[in-house]
């Protein structure tokens, strides 16, 4: 746990779930994005990126099992952001993922914002953004 300069104790954000449909698809995905995930062989997957935070997969089956009332949310409720080296990076990682068969929600684009964007769509619906500062904005 993180401890403040008035000593309060806080708990650190330490993994993000995804429950997926597929995980065969969705590692797929995630190791285009860079993430360095084991081959699944069973129902719970996780890989720590190099931020030390965990990126966990747990199947459709396995959540239903530990939760039978659990039911599949509608919308885009949190996303998930992958910080990229350039513009062009973006790019480069938009086609990649594409060319693999997965789904485009936005194409790149220079976002008012002052970075270089895009969306895709992971094999469970869930959008995902892929970023780079542009070189001429500031952070």
């Amino acid at each position: 746990m993180r401890r403040f300069a008035y000593s309060r104790r806080v708990p650190a954000l330490a993994a993000i779930g995804i429950v997926t449909r597929d995980m065969k698809a969705s590692v797929r995905f995630y190791r285009i994005l860079g993430v360095d995930v084991t081959d699944p062989v069973d129902d719970h997957l996780d890989a720590t990126l190099p931020g030390g935070i965990r990126l966990m997969w747990d199947t459709l089956e396995l959540i239903k099992q530990l939760d039978p009332d659990w039911t599949e949310p509608k919308g885009h409720r949190m996303g998930l952001a992958f910080e990229c080296a350039s513009p062009g990076e973006v790019d480069a990682t938009h086609a990649r993922i594409v060319q693999a068969g997965f789904r485009s929600k936005k194409e790149p684009w220079d976002a008012f914002w002052g970075q270089r964007y895009a969306q895709v769509i992971d094999p469970d619906d869930n959008v995902v953004d892929v970023f780079a500062q542009l070189p001429n904005a500031t952070a």
